[in-house]
């Protein structure tokens, strides 16, 4: 009986089976004051899940806080409500922040949701696997880019699918409250979009998102967002260990490259590398995150794409067509969500903005690879991938032409090898894409935005039979996940800001498989650490927060 060949299914149902769980969360929890002492092994009931990202900073105006969810998720549908406008806080507003908290108790899946609002995105979260005795999390974000959206009332629509039945016992409360802080002080309007649009008339033509959008034609920046998981249980889930059916290796998906392009009119306009994220069922040991989640579970970062050079084609006054694409994914193969959002800057100058397209580049993605094993022998894949694109335009602004140059580059290491029976499964891959946007007013020095995102994991999974119990396993994690986004501005060679922000993770699990519950002995010791450090002429900011737990209990929680 080969257990081991089910790990891409065991990863998100396990955490059903224990029936205890782990969350992530955007907090500012208060420094644990001594060290607590952690028991033995995992017991029925833990301490709330931790992230250690930094909570979101606020200006000290008045605020109005608006709620936009509570419910009670135990099915498949959309649950929509009105939302409102806060009376007492009018707009502009210097911030808005989400706050989520949930609850959940009993057996259940990791699951995954969303929240919109007016048909766009802002939040895609998954949820804790919950103990018997329940567990609590938070979750905050800044989402003060959705503001030009939320000065007009809107519907909002949340879903969490989940099965609630004599089984799987946990029902997911959820409430939503949206703060406005008001200006004042020290606390100006908030610089952003004067649009934001959602993809219209949506379609899925096989894997792809087909829609259109259409712009003001005094549009000048044009922003994508796009929301891009492999989820749904399936092998997707674990693309980035996916393997060529030929190796025998249990999730045959091919070759471990996946990239989310959009398409403008049928034209590459963006390319960018999704992020491996690992839900709370992932791994095939979910002891790893009952108290600290992988990087970003519970708030999923969307892909951004600068599609400003296409606003020479776009500001036409017509609807254009959008296509939305996840390449590697093979021939069928579904198992990804996509959701776009659009944000536009307007020329108040101009009713009407002219342009043209310049020079535009784009590789097919450049994959090399070596792939061995066959059956149930060991087997290894390694990969190095890179694409790149180059894009150009030019509008007629009322303070004259505008070029728009957008250079992107994508690279993916992976070096993945297993045992015979994948009794051991290891991974280490990277992960980097770089955005610069280079914007120059007629021969003026161009002001240079520069992005590059990279994420790293590197870990072993272990699943090995026991011989003093027949059909049982012991099942074993050790896994470091780093996540990194460093931003900079810079014109002529001169810096003017810069951010770097920092997520990581690193821990070891242990259980025994196919025993009763009271005998698994689980174990589990895990880290994370965030840091942000920001920086323009004169100012310096930093943040550091670590955590620690074992077994389930907080031992470390410093910030400074």
């Amino acid at each position: 009986m080969r257990l081991r060949r089910l790990r891409p299914l065991l990863a998100a149902s396990v955490g059903v089976l224990l029936a205890i769980g782990g969350a992530s969360s955007a907090i500012s929890a208060p420094s644990v004051a001594a060290a607590a002492t952690p028991p033995a092994e995992f017991g029925s009931d833990w301490d709330n899940p931790r992230t250690p990202e930094p909570p979101v900073p606020v200006p000290a105006t008045r605020h109005c806080t608006v709620r936009v969810v509570d419910d009670a998720f135990d099915d498949f549908d959309v649950h929509s409500r009105d939302y409102t406008p806060p009376q007492g806080c009018a707009g502009p507003w210097s911030k808005v922040v989400m706050r989520l908290e949930g609850s959940v108790a009993g057996r259940q899946f990791d699951r995954i949701g969303h929240v919109d609002v007016g048909g766009v995105r802002m939040l895609t979260l998954s949820t804790p696997e919950p103990s018997v005795d329940g567990i609590s999390w938070h979750v905050e974000k800044d989402v003060t880019d959705l503001a030009p959206l939320l000065a007009d009332p809107q519907q909002v629509d949340a879903y969490v699918g989940n099965v609630v039945d004599s089984t799987y016992t946990g029902v997911i409360h959820v409430t939503v409250d949206l703060d406005f802080y008001t200006t004042g002080r020290g606390a100006p309007a908030a610089q952003t979009s004067d649009t934001v649009l959602p993809l219209a008339d949506t379609w899925r033509d096989g894997t792809d998102l087909v829609g259109t959008l259409t712009v003001p034609r005094n549009s000048t920046r044009l922003l994508a967002d796009v929301f891009a998981t492999g989820s749904g249980g399936g092998c997707e889930e674990f693309w980035d260990t996916s393997a060529p059916a030929s190796t025998g290796y249990s999730c045959p998906d091919g070759l471990p490259y996946r990239e989310v392009d959009v398409r403008i009119d049928g034209q590459l306009a963006g390319i960018a590398a999704p992020y491996p994220v690992v839900y709370t069922g992932g791994w095939s040991n979910p002891f790893l995150w009952y108290a600290i989640p992988s990087p970003k579970a519970f708030d999923i970062p969307p892909l951004g794409y600068d599609l400003t050079p296409f606003l020479a084609r776009l500001d036409d006054g017509r609807s254009h067509d959008v296509r939305i694409s996840v390449v590697g994914l093979p021939s069928g193969q579904g198992g990804w969500t996509l959701s776009p959002r659009f944000r536009v800057w307007r020329d108040a100058g101009r009713s009407v903005v002219s342009g043209t397209m310049g020079t535009a580049y784009a590789n097919e993605p450049v994959i090399e690879s070596s792939v061995a094993g066959t059956g149930d022998r060991a087997g290894h894949l390694d990969l190095e991938a890179t694409r790149e694109l180059r894009v150009t335009g030019t509008l007629s602004t009322s303070r004259g032409p505008v070029t728009t140059t957008v250079t992107r580059s994508l690279s993916n290491t992976s070096r993945h090898s297993w045992t015979d029976d994948e009794t051991d499964d290891t991974l280490k891959a990277a992960w980097t894409d770089t955005q610069s946007v280079a914007t120059s007013h007629g021969r003026g020095t161009p002001t240079v935005e520069r992005t590059t995102h990279r994420w790293d994991k590197d870990g072993v999974l272990g699943f090995h039979p026991r011989a003093d119990i027949a059909g049982a396993y012991d099942v074993t994690g050790d896994l470091a996940i780093s996540w990194e986004r460093a931003s900079s501005t810079t014109r002529g060679g001169a810096a003017l800001s810069s951010r770097t922000e920092s997520s990581s993770f690193d821990g070891r699990a242990a259980w025994i498989y196919g025993v009763p519950r009271d005998q698994r002995h689980a174990t589990a010791d895990t880290s994370a650490r965030a840091t942000l450090t920001e920086r323009s002429p004169g100012r310096a900011t930093s943040f550091e927060r670590r955590l620690r737990a074992v077994n389930g209990t907080f031992v470390t929680d410093t910030a400074r």
